[in-house]
């Protein structure tokens, strides 16, 4: 690096509506359900059905959800995200590195991000997608629309993307030390689920990496937490459509585990470095009381890292790298 780089850091995750109403979450789900990398189909037929149906139907629904985990600071993921940005920017203010935050869908955008850099003499990017498991639908789409920006803004900085670190030695040890804290609270459970984000089965086919990435993850945190095979399982969660989704399913996984006579589980999301829709309503409400319709007792969600100090460390260690 010579004297006169200007390093800046671009942090990145998918984003959320700028409100919990039906017609921002329209605007949010056509963006994102667009992007040609997260809907792998044709679009002669993918975007007539997902702007004659799907965004006539779901938003009602994802609204409702996004209403009961909505902050005074927008949705929690920003809420998040923002922490982790004015937290890492506080790590890195001695060296002069400054931390912006672009959402890949959604609000503050990834070209309001780049053009905050561009004004501050940044000549160096050092683009972090907050997304452990390298796939297709999440780093390549932040990666390549952060190049095609680039491009629209006729700005050529270095770019260098931190692709990946579902096995990075700090991210795990953070991990472990969230269950370990919980564990101190409130004692073993009976089994520990692993939920990650699902996947349509068909992109793993086609060579995306985010299945053994996943895999490996999970290996990695159980050696660390030194569990039996008994004693965890993974799955994966937020499947839609038709289509074969990465399996197990954890909805299917936690309702036999509260038909088999399992009372306590735990489960926490390793894919998710910041709270949000998926954990705090899809895991925490919907699928606990589906266990404990299944007949368990008590599910406990473990949260995400979000703005906890060891995480920020994690995230600092990786721009150093």
């Amino acid at each position: 690096m010579t004297s006169d780089t200007k390093t800046g850091v671009l942090l990145t995750n998918l984003g959320s509506p700028d409100e919990p109403t039906i017609p921002a979450v329209r605007r949010f789900l056509k963006e994102f359900l667009s992007d040609p990398l997260v809907i792998q189909l044709p679009r002669w037929w993918w975007l007539p059905l997902l702007n004659m149906v799907i965004l006539n139907v779901r938003p009602p629904k994802v609204a409702r959800a996004y209403q009961s985990v909505w902050t005074d600071e927008g949705s929690p993921l920003l809420m998040y995200s923002k922490r982790q940005q004015e937290k890492l920017q506080n790590k890195l203010n001695e060296k002069d590195i400054p931390v912006v935050l672009g959402m890949r869908y959604g609000n503050p955008s990834l070209k309001q991000a780049l053009q905050q850099l561009q004004s501050k003499g940044v000549n160096k990017i050092i683009a972090l997608p907050l997304y452990p498991q390298y796939s297709v639908t999440t780093t390549r789409t932040s990666i390549e629309e952060v190049n095609r920006l680039l491009q629209a803004l006729s700005w050529s900085p270095e770019l260098d993307c931190i692709e990946h670190y579902y096995n990075d030695a700090g991210y795990i040890d953070a991990l472990a030390n969230s269950v370990k804290s919980f564990w101190n609270k409130t004692g073993q459970v009976e089994k520990l689920l692993f939920s990650f984000h699902g996947l349509p089965k068909r992109y793993v086919d086609e060579g995306d990496p985010y299945f053994v990435h996943c895999k490996q993850t999970t290996k990695l945190l159980a050696e660390k937490l030194q569990l039996k095979p008994d004693q965890w399982e993974i799955s994966f969660q937020s499947r839609f459509g038709r289509e074969e989704w990465l399996q197990p399913y954890t909805d299917i996984i936690l309702k036999e585990w509260g038909e088999q006579g399992i009372k306590n589980v735990a489960v926490m999301c390793p894919g998710f470095p910041s709270d949000c829709l998926e954990t705090l309503e899809e895991i925490a409400v919907e699928n606990k009381n589906l266990f404990i319709k299944a007949g368990g007792e008590s599910l406990h969600y473990i949260p995400a890292l979000n703005d906890d100090e060891e995480h920020i460390t994690v995230l600092a260690d990786l721009i150093d790298k």
